[in-house]
């Protein structure tokens, strides 16, 4: 039987797995990662990929590999173009590990590819309109019109994290603007909220950590009796409403369909249910709803969606 190798790099880690064509995971094996270049990512990916192909699952053959990486990246060619702005090369990724595996490689940035496992796996066996909407680090959205992917001319669409907010508290965004809701609904926009309030909130109980980010999770824990975390739950939820009417404005959805880290444990949602203008949101016929894929595995499930959909496209 057939199966798939998927490689979600993420910024701590690089998880490989196999799956099978209903998305059942076989096997899978985890990698330290961190911060990293793309030629670090590049080697990275081929030894872990040298080491989990030497091992077969009985009773299967791989027939693709698809990976899910940070930065802008173009599908069609294999190309990894930046992890950022500020961090860039033109790497033909799918080529070079098409090279080294022997297997078809097909790749495509991480919020697209979840989108894509729930293409697959998900709310797409239901719809052919659709929104992801990423809420984790940053903020990203997979845009599906007509059952085909909008990836825009330069690979860059879904970038929504970098669109107003509709709130004006002046916190500066890494783009260059002020108060996208990136900056202030993110998991990283959520710790700059933090420590750009903390001198007005003296009596916080809320944790900042010398290194990393303050904990999304503790503000909502606390947001029931601390000032300071009450404030940021309630931007970061009005935040990522008003982005969401906004996409659904965009590209007329039936169903938008929330994931990421920031959101996964369902504190946030109804909050955010709660600030949708009802008019607005009238043609989201299927609804508003959390992701019903695994957060632990999405990642996986979107790399080797990426695999599965690039060996029918090219079938």
């Amino acid at each position: 039987m057939k199966s798939y190798i998927g490689a979600d790099l993420g910024g701590t880690k690089l998880l490989l797995g196999e799956l099978d064509g209903e998305g059942r995971i076989l096997r899978t094996e985890r990698f330290p990662s961190g911060p990293l270049s793309q030629r670090e990512a590049l080697d990275l990916l081929q030894r872990a990929l040298d080491k989990f192909l030497a091992t077969r699952t009985p009773g299967y053959e791989p027939a693709a590999v698809g990976l899910g990486l940070i930065g802008r990246i173009d599908g069609k060619t294999g190309v990894w173009h930046e992890i950022d702005r500020n961090r860039g090369e033109a790497l033909p990724l799918g080529r070079l590990l098409r090279e080294r595996c022997g297997l078809p490689c097909f790749l495509d940035n991480d919020v697209r590819s979840a989108a894509k496992a729930e293409l697959r796996f998900g709310e797409g066996r239901h719809t052919r309109d659709f929104v992801y909407l990423n809420v984790g680090t940053g903020i990203a959205a997979g845009l599906v019109s007509g059952g085909r992917m909008i990836t825009g001319g330069h690979c860059n669409a879904g970038e929504v994290g970098h669109t107003s907010s509709g709130l004006s508290l002046g916190v500066p965004c890494p783009c260059g603007r002020s108060d996208c809701a990136e900056a202030i609904a993110s998991g990283s926009g959520i710790d700059r909220c933090a420590r750009l309030l903390r001198r007005q909130f003296p009596d916080t109980a809320l944790t900042f950590p010398e290194s990393g980010r303050v904990s999304a999770g503790e503000v909502f824990r606390l947001s029931e009796k601390d000032a300071l975390c009450r404030t940021l739950t309630e931007n970061a939820a009005t935040a990522i409403a008003n982005l969401i009417m906004n996409l659904v404005r965009f590209s007329d959805p039936d169903t938008v369909v929330l994931g990421g880290g920031v959101v996964a444990d369902g504190f946030l949602f109804p909050r955010i249910l709660e600030k949708l203008n009802a008019h607005t949101v009238r043609f989201v016929t299927r609804g508003i709803r959390l992701t019903s894929l695994d957060p632990a595995s999405i990642g996986l499930l979107g790399a080797c969606s990426n695999a599965i959909l690039g060996m029918e496209e090219t079938a």
